[in-house]
């Protein structure tokens, strides 16, 4: 399996980690997954209403980019990079894109 199809998989088995199973506390509110290998992009999305609230937000929102990993977006507990890494990923494929681009080269992580 060359680097770009394993890197899917594990987006998508690590996206999947995080899904939400029914919750009847939000009985009108469902967590979508949404994979786009054409264009790169992996989401994980709550939409729904809570009582008289709209919620509609990404919980994850991932990447593929030259054979790395963005996190756009994590509203994760611990933190996607710590499961990309786990998986196999090194530091060195990750971008933490949420950072701006002067704070990366902090980060030990990729910068781009």
């Amino acid at each position: 399996m060359d680097k770009k199809s394993r890197y899917q998989q594990i987006i998508k088995d690590t996206i999947r980690k995080y899904a939400r199973s029914d919750n009847p506390a939000f009985e009108e509110f469902e967590t979508q997954i949404v994979f786009d290998d054409a264009h790169g992009h992996y989401y994980l999305v709550d939409v729904g209403w809570n009582k008289m609230k709209r919620i509609h937000g990404f919980t994850l929102h991932l990447d593929l980019r030259q054979d790395k990993i963005w996190i756009q977006q994590d509203w994760t507990e611990e933190g996607v990079a710590e499961d990309l890494i786990e998986a196999g990923v090194p530091k060195s494929d990750i971008v933490l894109a949420f950072h701006a681009p002067y704070k990366r080269p902090y980060t030990g992580f990729a910068i781009a």
